[in-house]
């Protein structure tokens, strides 16, 4: 792709399986995709160790047939169709690395499995994932790059290793005499950590509480800890109000059949809250200027494009 060819607003998001930029970033995608922005997503995997809620497919398993990750590349092409995004990619080609899969530590939080395979992205090596990821930067060239943060929101080995990658890839790509090979240096202005609003989230579990439905969210209490994806208001930085793309979104993620069920837990948030659950995304600033004097931003290409 011709880099004279390309948007003047560019945004990269790197996640790591299919579904997860749909439940994250669906909203913020669809609204850059509807304003003109050139919207490039980076899968890291195939999800190939996700659960199969779709009982006609549970022969797709990992521990059957092993064959859910190429189911999921059709989930995540009719999902991006339902966001408008044109420009999705796997990291290496899919199939390169392959979903670690994971495991509960005593604080409930996602862990790394006793048992990891070679191939998995938990074991790539760093540098060599990251080249792959610099390459498309340089050909990109994105004002703004989203990701998770050091904890993979939530734990998962394979979020973690995607934010270590981008993070990595990030400052490989801006340095000029590394891996020349791989396109002309380009330095990435902001860099972005998705978000869930602790307010929020307090929010959805009181009135889920009241409506009798916490089944979903067994153990969380309203009032007391949360899960570290929950973030303190006071660490956001940025708010996308994407509600004019929310329908979009929860399209996207009804097409990740396999993963996400409409009588799951996001739904039920959805039925308990509103649409307003899923239509404005958080943002934490890794990188780059915050273009508030107080506040949050409410454009991720505030003072860049």
């Amino acid at each position: 792709m011709a880099n004279d060819a390309l948007p003047d607003r560019r945004i990269l998001f790197v996640h790591a399986h299919p579904d997860d930029e749909s439940i994250g970033t669906g909203a913020t995608m669809a609204k850059y995709v509807a304003e003109g922005a050139h919207v490039t997503l980076v899968t890291c995997t195939l999800g190939e160790e996700g659960e199969v809620l779709v009982e006609s497919l549970a022969h797709l398993a990992s521990d059957q047939e092993d064959g859910l990750g190429r189911h999921r590349i059709g989930e995540l092409d009719a999902a991006m169709t339902c966001l408008g995004v044109t420009d999705h990619r796997f990291l290496g080609g899919a199939g390169r690395f392959r979903d670690t899969g994971m495991a509960y530590s005593p604080d409930r939080s996602a862990t790394v499995p006793e048992s990891v395979r070679h191939d998995t992205f938990w074991r790539a090596d760093l540098t060599e994932a990251a080249d792959l990821l610099v390459e498309v930067i340089r050909e990109i060239r994105p004002q703004v790059l989203v990701t998770y943060d050091e904890f993979g929101n939530y734990g998962h080995p394979d979020h973690i290793q995607a934010h270590r990658v981008a993070m990595y890839a990030s400052l490989l790509a801006g340095v000029p005499s590394y891996r020349t090979d791989l396109g002309q240096p380009w330095e990435i202005a902001k860099i972005y950590w998705s978000a869930m609003s602790e307010r929020r989230m307090r929010d959805g579990l009181r009135r889920l509480r009241e409506a009798g439905d916490m089944t979903s969210f067994e153990g969380m209490d309203p009032d007391g800890p949360l899960p570290r994806f929950a973030v303190p208001e006071a660490m956001l930085s940025a708010e996308i109000d994407g509600m004019e793309y929310v329908d979009r979104k929860l399209d996207a993620m009804r097409a990740h059949a396999t993963q996400i069920s409409v009588e799951g837990p996001f739904f039920a948030l959805s039925n308990n809250l509103g649409n307003q659950a899923w239509g404005i995304e958080f943002y934490r600033i890794a990188k780059g200027q915050l273009e508030v004097e107080s506040g949050r931003e409410t454009d991720l290409f505030a003072g860049v494009a």
